[in-house]
């Protein structure tokens, strides 16, 4: 197995061996997602490299200051009029998350692979995978580095978003001092970290609020305490006007009551489909929890998909997390 420094130099090698890119990241994007495929598109610019920055959905509102955000398509509204041959994805824990955006990659297209989940099987011709880095925007910090390119404003406040983010305010035990010495530098670039503390932490839309009240309204503890669960219906986000980026840390509020060991948001897709978004206090590996449902992440935030009904994906949810405790 290549060391990480050699998997670097093969990224590097591979950005300047190829042109045209497809540059992806998963579906329903948060900040590192959305951070990561703008500091690519940052990074080929700079390399005067072409390329098209794709999601198979919109990108938070909260997130439209960053550097070129608006060139990234939504399927939802536009789609690329061809496919490519050379395809960037960012912080996919594996190829199902890229979503219906394969549709635009060739049938022998050449992947580059960037990610940080320990679930990520390699999907990749090129894999540049670094299971210990609190976010993707961690490797393309080191990724950067690699290359002769004067950093400004822009790529400072992308990878920030990324690290902030992931680490949810450097509060999460990933948070290195790895993460600390690079956000130190960002910093040192003119990055405004409280007003992005505030941006992405702390404001709340109002359509947030009702969905949030609407969620709360369903809590559930098991008998011991230990768990906790909450759900979302497409009914609850129409009542409330409100979009997936207003779940954002919604499973939170199970997790963080005292003596949960795992939180759990179920969100309805449609009648017979659910999304599963985990939360450990440490006790239970989640990414393992969720690789059972055919999902992954990391092990204290992890997700899935089960193609059940509400009912039945919160009784296999909770009975395969008794398992786990």
């Amino acid at each position: 197995m290549q060391s990480y420094e050699q998997s670097l130099q093969q990224t590097r090698e591979f950005l300047l061996e190829h042109d045209d890119y497809l540059v992806v990241s998963h579906v329903q994007p948060d900040g590192d997602a959305v951070s990561s495929t703008l500091a690519v598109g940052w990074l080929l610019s700079c390399l005067g490299k072409k390329y098209t920055m794709l999601n198979e959905g919109p990108i938070p509102k909260r997130m439209e200051y960053l550097w070129h955000s608006d060139e990234i398509i939504n399927m939802a509204s536009s789609e690329p009029p061809r496919q490519y041959s050379n395809v960037i994805c960012v912080d996919c824990a594996d190829f199902q998350r890229v979503g219906l955006t394969h549709r635009y990659f060739a049938n022998d297209a050449l992947i580059l692979n960037i990610d940080h989940h320990p679930t990520n099987n390699g999907y990749g011709l090129v894999n540049l995978i670094k299971p210990d880095a609190a976010a993707t925007a961690e490797i393309l910090f080191d990724l950067l580095k690699t290359f002769q390119i004067e950093w400004d404003i822009d790529i400072a406040t992308a990878l920030y978003t990324g690290l902030l983010t992931d680490t949810g305010g450097f509060r999460y035990t990933n948070t290195s001092p790895k993460v600390m010495a690079a956000v130190s530098e960002l910093l040192s670039y003119g990055v405004n970290g409280p007003e992005l503390a505030e941006t992405l932490l702390e404001e709340m839309t109002l359509p947030q609020i009702k969905i949030l009240n609407k969620a709360l309204n369903t809590l559930q503890l098991s008998p011991e305490g230990d768990i906790a669960w909450l759900y979302v219906t497409p009914e609850d986000m129409v009542e409330c006007a409100a979009a997936n980026e207003d779940l954002e840390g919604l499973v939170n509020y199970p997790r963080n009551i005292r003596g949960v060991e795992v939180g759990i948001l179920f969100k309805v897709i449609h009648e017979h489909a659910v999304k599963v978004s985990l939360r450990s206090a440490g006790k239970v590996d989640v990414a393992d929890l969720a690789q059972t449902f055919g999902g992954g992440g990391h092990t204290r935030a992890a997700g899935a998909r089960i193609e059940a009904t509400l009912e039945t994906a919160i009784a296999q949810v909770l009975e395969e997390v008794r398992r786990h405790l």
